[in-house]
C-alpha cells in the first residue's frame, strides 16, 4: 500500500483508495535558513570583516587597541567605577567600663581618615582633662531633658545617676559629607540603639582579655569610690554575657592596642566591600 501511494505520488496518478489523512505539500516555497541561522552567520560575517582591519597587538599602542576594540564592540568603554561608593557607616563601639573604649577611639581617630566620631551629650559632671566638645557635651540635666523632649536624641540613658545621649543631628550632617560614623556609648546604650538602627548599624563589643585584667584597669583608673567601684565590677561581669548581641568581638589586651585598632579598621573595610550595603536611616 505505501509502495502504491508513493509511486502515485511521484507519478501523478490518482489512488484507488481515499487516504486517511490530506495530503500536504512538503515546500509551497523555495527552503531558506532559519532566521536565528542566518541571523547569527551575518553576525560572524560582519565581526571578521571588522577584525579585518583590527591593529596588531604587537605593534600597535594601547590606545589604538582601545579605539579598535571601542569599534569592534560598536561601544566605548566607560572610566566610571564598576561598583558604586559604600555607603555611609554606622559604627557602635561597646564594652564593660574599663576594656579601653576611649583608648581605641582616640588611637582609630588618629589612623583613620573620613570618620566622625559623635559627641555624646551628658549630664555628669566633668572631670580632670576632658574638654567640653570634644569629649563630651557636658550640659545641666534641665538642658538634657529639654533635649529629650525635643525628640534631639538619637538614644539616651540614665547610667550611674547621669544622664547620656546621642545628638540625631551631628550624624545627619556628618552622613551627609560622606562620613562614617562612630558611636561610642555602654551596654545599655547599645541595646537601645540596636532597637533603633536594627541590622543598618555595626555593632562592635569591646572586652579586655581576662576578667581579671578588667578589674585591675578598674582599680588603676582610681575614678570610683570603693562602693562604686563594686557596683562597676558586678555590672560589667553581667555585660559580658551580652556580647551575642553584637555583630563583632574585639579583644583589647594590655600594651597590644595597635591590634585591637588594626582589627575594628578590618571590620570597617569588610563593610565597605560587602555586595548588599547597610543602609542606615536617622
Amino acid at each position: 500500500m505505501f509502495r502504491r501511494f508513493c509511486t502515485s505520488l511521484f507519478h501523478g496518478k490518482q489512488l484507488p483508495l481515499p487516504l486517511p489523512f490530506p495530503l500536504k505539500p512538503t515546500f509551497s516555497t523555495p527552503r531558506t535558513l532559519p532566521k536565528g541561522l542566518f541571523f547569527t552567520s551575518a553576525i560572524k560575517m560582519a565581526d571578521t570583516q571588522k577584525f579585518r582591519s583590527f591593529p596588531s597587538l604587537e605593534k600597535a599602542s594601547k590606545p589604538e587597541l582601545l579605539r579598535a576594540l571601542e569599534s569592534s564592540l560598536g561601544i566605548s568603554f566607560s572610566s566610571n567605577s564598576i561598583c558604586p561608593s559604600p555607603n555611609p557607616l554606622i559604627i557602635v563601639i561597646s564594652g564593660p567600663s574599663g576594656v579601653g573604649k576611649d583608648a581605641v577611639i582616640k588611637r582609630l581617630r588618629e589612623v583613620r581618615e573620613n570618620l566622625h566620631f559623635v559627641v555624646t551629650a551628658t549630664s555628669r559632671g566633668m572631670r580632670p582633662g576632658e574638654v567640653n566638645g570634644k569629649d563630651y557635651f557636658f550640659v545641666s540635666k534641665d538642658e538634657f531633658l529639654s533635649m529629650v523632649e525635643k525628640d534631639e536624641l538619637l538614644e539616651y540613658a540614665l547610667v550611674y545617676g547621669d544622664y547620656k545621649g546621642i545628638p540625631k543631628k551631628q550624624i545627619r550632617d556628618f552622613m551627609a559629607k560622606g562620613c562614617d560614623i562612630v558611636l561610642r556609648v555602654d551596654i545599655q546604650g547599645a541595646e537601645t540603639l540596636r532597637k533603633v538602627l536594627g541590622d543598618s548599624g555595626v555593632f562592635i563589643f569591646l572586652v579586655a582579655e581576662s576578667e581579671l585584667a578588667l578589674v585591675e584597669r578598674l582599680i588603676d583608673r582610681k575614678t570610683e569610690s570603693e562602693e562604686e567601684l563594686l557596683v562597676r565590677i558586678a555590672t560589667a561581669r553581667e555585660e559580658v554575657k551580652r556580647v551575642k548581641r553584637f555583630d563583632y568581638v574585639v579583644v583589647n589586651a594590655k600594651g597590644k592596642l595597635e591590634e585591637a585598632v588594626d582589627l575594628v579598621g578590618s571590620i570597617i573595610d569588610a563593610e565597605k566591600a560587602k555586595v548588599r550595603q547597610r543602609e542606615p536611616i536617622i
